[in-house]
């Protein structure tokens, strides 16, 4: 069972210039006073229609109150020395209360969820055989009401935007088997199969001096998916081993995703489709000592009506849509070193370029339209480069055993914030360290105690932790796209990273 509720302050996403000006949002509890750099969102003054005005997030009261539930049991049972039989059952329950930006979203996603899978060992002419197979089932009902915010004295609700009533359904099932071709080589094949049903409404109303206005966007679609994959993996010795991999993905939109238009308000986006991918992956893991271990994976994916979602801008909700085609390809590259009794070095490194094939992007603004080939530009939000790279050392002996410490530094590559490419967010790179003790508990209810303290940005690196993708658009006068200036002031997009701070905690093991 897990109980967990969230009650936090938000600021408001900035624009790249803001951030540069003032990425912690210093000066910024009044719009009236606000220094340099604050964000601010307009608040419809009587939280319906018409004028507007400027706050800050502090004057908006901006912030989340949620709280998840998750109630979930398994049994296991041994049929035979070679078969085992599992089933799990699970309950979750999200409540939420978010007021911030324009909108304040409440409501629940109660879901729960069942999974039976067997596993057996055994032969299939004369060679081993490890086979599983599983049926799975899962349900979320969506109770989602959206009201726009009123400004001033605390979290205000102003008129009621949208209702939305949804349900989601999933049944599916997998069956993999394992064989051992020989004392080489090992054959992995598998497929996995769901069908998702979504139906539901969203009722979203307008509001004018004239009365109120009302609008229903409904779903009623099923996605029925397949994914079969194969895998190789041959090692001509214990220390060397060669693996190959095609696998096929899918990914289905959420109810939620259905319901907000590329305006950035409640609506119908219903025409979204399944996200679908095809991966050839090529490895290597060496560990030609006792104490070294290097790994090394290629990849390449191609995606066909890939989802990506993008903001709009300033306060409003983000949206999503199908990239006709695309294509993931990189690297991943691991080392780990135990160069001395109790010390251990960690290198990870992640390239990754993702890129549109087949986009053509149109957009709008006043009575003109533009069509952009985005072809061969890269998908915004995703970085090229990722590096870590760890050294650390544990008593491993004596009264002190259990006893460790490491420092880590961490690098991020900048990466792109429009389809347009634009629009460059900066990388980044952090030192972090920490301080950790474990220890098995004896004779007590509890197993295991872990404790810890970290020092996270020992150096205090201003940097971006997270940057939403934003909208190109073009001007209502000429009809030409706007650029990287435009985009650079748009706000909605970037939450600055913590400065130095320091973070404890403990775990219990039952």
């Amino acid at each position: 069972m897990i109980n967990n509720t969230l009650e936090a302050d938000l600021p408001a996403r900035s624009s790249l210039a803001q951030y540069r000006i003032n990425p912690y949002q210093c000066g910024c509890a009044s719009a009236a006073t606000a220094a340099p750099g604050c964000t601010t969102v307009n608040l419809l003054q009587n939280g319906a229609f018409g004028a507007t005005v400027p706050v800050t997030p502090s004057e908006g009261a901006f912030g989340r109150n949620d709280r998840r539930t998750i109630i979930a049991a398994r049994w296991e049972h041994d049929i035979d020395a070679n078969t085992t039989w599992r089933t799990q059952v699970g309950f979750d329950e999200r409540n939420f209360n978010q007021p911030f930006y324009t909108t304040s979203s409440r409501g629940s996603y109660p879901s729960y969820n069942v999974l039976s899978d067997i596993t057996h060992r055994g032969d299939v002419f004369g060679l081993p055989v490890v086979g599983y197979a599983a049926l799975s089932y899962s349900a979320i009902d969506n109770h989602i009401s959206l009201f726009n915010r009123a400004p001033y004295l605390g979290p205000r609700l102003g008129a009621l935007a949208s209702n939305q009533e949804a349900a989601q359904s999933n049944l599916g099932g997998r069956a993999r088997a394992e064989v051992a071709l020989s004392e080489r080589w090992t054959g992995v094949l598998g497929v996995s199969a769901e069908n998702t049903w979504l139906t539901g409404r969203t009722l979203t109303y307008a509001y004018s001096a004239a009365g109120t206005t009302r609008m229903a966007a409904d779903i009623d679609r099923s996605f029925l998916n397949v994914a079969p994959e194969l895998a190789l993996v041959y090692r001509p010795d214990d220390t060397l081993a060669f693996r190959g991999r095609v696998a096929t993905g899918y990914a289905t939109p959420a109810a939620s995703q259905l319901f907000v238009t590329p305006a950035g308000v409640p609506g119908n986006n219903t025409d979204l489709r399944t996200q679908t991918n095809l991966g050839i992956d090529l490895g290597v893991d060496w560990s030609p000592l006792p104490e070294l271990r290097l790994s090394l994976t290629g990849f390449y994916e191609f995606f066909r009506n890939e989802l990506v979602t993008q903001s709009p801008g300033a306060g409003l909700l983000s949206y999503t849509f199908n990239a006709p085609a695309s294509e993931h390809r990189g690297i991943e590259a691991g080392a780990e070193w135990a160069f001395s009794p109790g010390w251990r070095a960690t290198a990870a490194y992640g390239l990754n370029d993702q890129f549109y094939t087949r986009y053509v992007e149109q957009l709008s603004a006043g009575s003109l339209t533009a069509r952009f080939d985005r072809a061969g530009r890269l998908i915004p939000g995703v970085p090229a480069h990722q590096l870590l790279a760890r050294i650390g050392y544990d008593q491993p002996t004596g009264p002190l055993r259990g006893l460790g410490a490491f420092v880590e530094a961490v690098y991020q590559d900048g990466f792109f914030l429009d389809n347009a490419n634009q629009l460059k967010a900066p990388g980044y790179a952090l030192l972090n360290a920490n301080v950790h003790y474990d220890t098995d508990l004896v004779g007590s209810y509890a197993k295991r105690l872990s404790l810890y303290v970290e020092v996270r940005n020992i150096l205090d690196t201003a940097y971006i932790a997270s940057a939403q993708p934003l909208a190109n658009s073009i001007s209502a006068t000429t009809g030409l796209q706007n650029g990287a200036g435009v985009l650079a002031t748009t706000t909605g997009s970037i939450f600055a990273g913590a400065p130095r701070s320091v973070v404890g905690g403990m775990k219990l093991a039952f």
